[in-house]
């Protein structure tokens, strides 16, 4: 959600600035604009996408040296060019990602010192501020230091001064920043995509960190304003990872990767003989021997990865783990146990809800923590004592698909450490399962070639307007992942159920315009299952339905059935989830929505 971009340079940056906004499209937004200083503040805004600003600048003939851009996803103000930003207070321009709390104390009290406002966002006061706090500070980097102290919320903010054509401004506070080095030129952005075709080179801020930036040099200070020195790394992004290639959509590559990124996230065991908890950080055995439960806590596709993990940690290490929504999580009082290992589970690591869940734990008394993340330099890795890095590269389209199965495959291991720590796994099932780790991305591939019977199913779907999801057991959280990206990209209302839950009120709404899916692999589960589902056919309910081989259940009248490949076991959740994304992706297709920037969604949610 939101995006920044920052450069200075000898060169005209506007290219610079709207090639990362490009990039971070995939973030989602409703506006964009660019604010350049070539001895005079230049501003451009627009409600339609980056490439109508561009136009805009090439029409106008925008150009200069410095400049900051952005893309918005509206949370205070409604979408619109006078809410969009770079926002403007006299000679300073500011672009903001992040939500200042106190906004309503700082607008009345800099229109008692006789500014007026132009928007409703709570942006608008931080240009106001710096701009006032400018008249009393020698430089603009003294200026937004002096506001920062003023500001109450999350922010990361870039910020330019008509009056200094030689510097730009960052900061951050509970929202991602970072800086890209270059040879004669600097530039900032909220994400490293924003500045792989620049530069490879990056300093990541720290929380409360604020930075200038100058052609030849950076110069930065952490929240209590001291100098402070941040480690230049190599961003191992490329361009070609982040180009669309032969595909129509990000999310259809992104499908389509997860052999790939299955198969590097498990590269660690793909050699392996025994899995090892020092997988999960050096003091990962030390912690795993003092737990005695786990809380899990996750928001959206990363929260029903933790549905599934559940079920695995609990049969296999026989702890007790709890699964927590995180935005839930923070507002009431959980039982307690410091002994309790924290998972939290995020594809960016810079989700504002699990990264407050995170610290209200600690606050609470949880003393161990383990992150599951995308990001290696993310806030979330930052902040917890373990970490397990997926490998699933890049992903751009909103809606989460190789994010979610690589982080299923980290929480398979997870629950193999832990009860191979605990004495619960046996050398001969250990084997058993690392097997067939290495086998998933395999078995991932073979699933895709069900790809032309789904999409024949998506032209029925197209149609309709409401849905049903059907899971039992370890495979309800796939159904319930499976309505989500329904959901997420297609605009059709799916609600998912344990399939034993549909004799208890949600059996009313099937009639044969209610499709129902249901995920049937051949486990323990199957019969009861099959019970459930002619539960819906009684009704003259239309039936959907994922079987794996040998389940016995055949195409027939109002009942439609996709062979899986054979039965993975403990692993099967990870390949019944690829057929219901490509169910998702072909209904959107149909229906002609924007696959990749569905309407009202972000793909980072950096604020609450």
């Amino acid at each position: 959600m939101c995006g920044i971009v920052g450069a200075i340079a000898q060169r005209d940056v506007v290219p610079i600035l709207i090639e990362g906004l490009k990039r971070l499209e995939y973030r989602g937004y409703d506006s964009a604009g660019i604010a350049i200083n070539d001895g005079s503040l230049k501003r451009l805004r627009s409600t339609g996408r980056v490439v109508e600003l561009e136009r805009m600048a090439q029409t106008v003939g925008v150009g200069g040296p410095l400049g900051i851009a952005h893309t918005r996803w509206a949370t205070h103000g409604v979408p619109s060019e006078r809410n969009a930003h770079p926002h403007v207070s006299g000679t300073i321009s500011v672009v903001h990602n992040g939500i200042i709390e106190n906004h309503d104390e700082l607008r009345a009290r800099l229109r008692a010192a006789g500014y007026g406002f132009l928007s409703d966002t709570d942006t608008e006061v931080i240009a106001h501020l710096v701009h006032e706090n400018r008249k009393s500070s020698a430089s603009l980097f003294e200026a937004v230091q002096k506001s920062l102290h003023e500001l109450v919320g999350a922010y990361a903010i870039a910020v330019i001064d008509e009056a200094d054509g030689e510097h730009i401004v960052v900061a951050r506070m509970g929202a991602p920043l970072l800086l890209g080095l270059g040879d004669g030129e600097n530039f900032a952005a909220s994400d490293a995509s924003a500045l792989v075709q620049v530069t490879p080179r990056i300093v990541y801020l720290e929380e409360g960190d604020c930075a200038e930036l100058s052609r030849d040099r950076i110069r930065i200070v952490d929240v209590a304003g001291h100098p402070a020195i941040r480690p230049e790394q190599q961003s191992q992004l490329t361009a070609e990872a982040v180009e669309l290639g032969p595909y129509r959509h990000y999310m259809q590559k992104e499908i389509f990767e997860q052999p790939m990124a299955v198969a590097n996230t498990l590269e660690m065991v793909t050699n392996a003989s025994a899995v090892a908890p020092q997988l999960f950080g050096a003091g990962a055995e030390n912690i795993f021997n003092k737990i005695n439960g786990l809380v899990i806590l996750a928001c959206g596709t990363s929260y029903h990865a933790g549905m599934v993990a559940r079920y695995w940690i609990e049969a296999l290490a026989g702890l007790p783990c709890a699964v927590e929504i995180a935005s839930e999580y923070r507002y009431r009082e959980p039982y307690n146990d410091p002994d309790s290992l924290v998972v939290t589970i995020s594809q960016s690591g810079e989700t504002a809800d699990t990264l407050a869940a995170l610290q209200y734990a600690k606050l609470r008394g949880h003393r161990h923590s383990l992150s599951i993340c995308n990001v290696p330099e993310s806030a979330l890795v930052r902040a917890s004592d373990l970490r397990f890095l997926t490998r699933a590269g890049p992903e751009i389209g909103v809606a989460s698909t190789k994010a979610f199965t690589t982080q299923l495959a980290a929480l398979v291991l997870l629950a193999m450490a832990l009860a191979k720590q605990r004495g619960r796994l046996p050398p001969t099932r250990e084997g058993e399962l690392l097997h067939a780790l290495r086998h998933l991305p395999s078995a991932l591939s073979h699933v895709l070639q069900v790809e032309p019977a789904i999409a024949a199913w998506a032209e029925l779907f197209a149609r309709k307007e409401h849905m049903l999801f059907l899971g039992r057991g370890i495979h309800y959280p796939i159904a319930m992942e499976g309505a989500l990206k329904l959901k997420e990209i297609s605009y059709i209302h799916a609600e998912a159920y344990a399939a034993g839950e549909l004799k208890h009120g949600p059996l009313a709404l099937v009639d044969r315009n209610m499709p129902v899916v249901a995920v049937a692999p051949r486990d323990a589960l199957l019969e009861k299952l099959k019970s459930n589902l002619q539960e819906v056919r009684a009704r003259g309910g239309e039936l959907y339905v994922l079987a794996d081989q040998d389940t016995r259940l055949q195409s027939g009248d109002g009942v439609h059935v996709i062979q899986m490949p054979d039965h993975a076991g403990l692993l099967s959740p990870i390949l019944h989830t690829v057929p219901l994304q490509l169910l998702a992706y072909h209904t959107a297709l149909k229906r002609g929505t924007d696959v990749d920037k569905p309407r009202n969604l972000a793909k980072s949610v950096t604020v609450e």
